[in-house]
């Protein structure tokens, strides 16, 4: 019996071997290098499906933090409200793009913007992958990054364009700065730059943006509403039932907000697949609140009755859909480069896409075991950055923000990919994900909260790799991670951790650079005296 019931599975065993050694012994396996790096086929299509269920979630994600920004949508686009039925309506002013003023047509034009950004999400991390497994032979998988998206949406642009730089320029921004690393990735500096930033600070710019990216996804606008505005206390616990819809104030019924508990039991859900290490952690968390929030005559439904809920529910019934980008690709404009803000952005992306993507690259190379163990470069080093950059750019061309490697490729590191096969095969699964837009439009910011939080709690790792029983180096790492939540800004924590580290080491560095001088005076005094010492019992010797 046991030989009968165990036959099935050792024919689909054999049938695996025969592929993989038919792979291997191919035109691809020998360009992929299967056998030199003992891989095969099969594990690295398993690999590709555990990366992709891993970091998934950044489709939603992304384009919902990227939409908070408002995109593309205007005053313009929003309709004019009719007072009564006997006064003309009243012509639209800027309180129309106030989150909860629900305006039908600008929450229109914001519905068109997210589905070009889910889109565009996924088209950018389809080519970025693809290119990185092709090229540069690779198991790592690239999509727009979190953090950067942040700083765009939040930042640069600003909730709903609130910002001191608009969403045309400022992917003008991201595309220049994809352009400048490409240059940079092209002569052999990105390494370099890199080398040169304090490495506390590369830690606690991490922490900090998982601290910002937390935040984030506790407030209400893109997370579980749990933290919202006090006039007291700047902050204070919220999750209420009743809310104003303009300020978000909390009118009554504290902790007691339907969605909240809901996001509740989806951070506890992926929290929990996260420590048992379940491949696609992140995914079910999100999947379960997603699929209650789509039942409609709820408290928690995504789709209420209203024109904007019904309008939605038509569009997530359609289920299959391939959109075409017609709102965010190509919407660049750089003539907004003569105002500061736009090079201090410029300059913060530069900074965060050299700490993210260049040491998540070479933190993947070592747990891969990919290093040469000299200088710590890999194989395929070069045109991996080469990638990154280029993917950058195409990104800011549909509308997306800065493309970066995504340390989820751990996951399918560990299943055993080893070759740029696992990388296409990540790409062939966000190719499959453009046709399903009406469900990943339909997930709602209750979903996307706890994820935001977790990433965030991942972040922190690094935290225990900070010198902090040195004061010098402690104190500067501490304020960049501080405030970044605290002033909401990524570029603010970057500033003054750099400024506090210079403040403390200053002193430092001028008594190195005085003692290096006065040893080389010394140095020259010695060889002179020397010389002169020489020079007289020679003279001597002459008369």
């Amino acid at each position: 019996m046991t030989s009968k019931g165990t036959r099935p599975w050792s024919r689909l065993s054999e049938a695996e071997t025969a592929v993989n050694r038919a792979v291997a012994g191919s035109r691809v396996g020998r360009y992929f290098k299967l056998d030199a790096r003992k891989s095969s086929f099969t594990k690295e299509l398993r690999a590709g499906a555990a990366t992709f269920l891993t970091m998934a979630y950044i489709i939603s994600v992304n384009a919902a933090v990227l939409t908070d920004s408002g995109g593309p949508c205007t005053v313009r686009d929003c309709t004019p409200v009719p007072t009564n039925s006997t006064v003309a309506a009243t012509p639209p002013g800027p309180e129309c793009t106030v989150a909860g003023a629900n305006n039908p047509g600008y929450q229109q034009c914001l519905a068109r913007t997210k589905s070009d950004l889910v889109v565009a999400t996924a088209v950018a991390a389809m080519a970025g992958s693809f290119a990185m497994g092709l090229f540069a032979n690779l198991p790592l998988a690239l999509a727009p990054g979190m953090g950067a998206n942040a700083y765009f949406a939040y930042n640069m642009v600003g909730f709903h364009g609130s910002g001191p730089i608009g969403y045309s320029t400022a992917l003008a921004v991201v595309m220049l700065e994809g352009l400048v690393f490409f240059a940079l990735s092209a002569v052999g500096l990105r390494s370099r730059l890199a080398r040169m930033i304090p490495r506390n600070i590369r830690l606690a710019s991490a922490v900090g943006i998982g601290l910002f990216l937390a935040f984030t996804g506790l407030q209400a606008h893109q997370g579980v509403g749990l933290v919202g505005a006090s006039p007291s206390t700047l902050v204070t616990l919220t999750a209420c039932s009743d809310v104003d819809t303009v300020t978000g104030a909390c009118l009554g019924g504290t902790m007691r907000s339907p969605t909240f508990w809901l996001g509740a039991v989806g951070f506890l859900i992926t929290a929990t697949c996260l420590a048992r290490d379940v491949k696609g952690s992140m995914i079910f968390g999100m999947l379960f609140v997603t699929v209650v929030s789509w039942i409609r005559g709820t408290s928690v439904t995504m789709f209420p009755d209203t024109p904007v809920g019904n309008a939605g529910f038509a569009y997530f019934k359609k289920v299959v859909d391939f959109h075409m980008i017609r709102s965010t690709a190509g919407k660049l404009s750089f003539g907004g480069f003569r105002h500061g803000n736009v090079w201090l952005a410029l300059l913060t992306l530069l900074y965060v896409d050299v700490l993210d993507t260049t040491g998540t690259m070479y933190s993947m190379a070592e747990y891969g075991g990919f290093t040469d163990g000299a200088g710590g470069g890999f194989e395929g080093e070069y045109r991996a950055f080469l990638v990154d950059a280029g993917s950058t750019v195409l990104s800011a061309g549909l509308g997306s923000s800065t493309v970066t490697t995504y340390i989820e490729s751990t996951a399918g590191i560990r299943e055993g990919g080893r070759t740029g096969l696992t990388a296409i095969t990540v790409a062939a699964c966000f190719l499959a994900s453009l046709f399903f837009g009406p469900l990943l439009m339909s997930v709602p910011p209750w979903a996307v909260g706890p994820s935001l939080v977790l990433v965030g709690a991942m972040m922190m790792r690094v935290a225990k790799d900070i010198e902090w029983g040195d004061m010098k180096e402690g104190v500067p790492a501490f304020v960049t991670m501080a405030l970044m939540p605290l002033s909401f800004s990524i570029a603010n924590g970057i500033i003054a951790g750099l400024g506090v580290y210079v403040a403390l080491h200053w002193y430092d560095w001028a008594r190195h650079g005085y003692g290096k001088v006065r040893n080389a005076l010394d140095e020259r005094r010695n060889q002179v005296a020397a010389a002169a010492g020489e020079v007289g019992p020679a003279a001597q010797d002459v008369v």
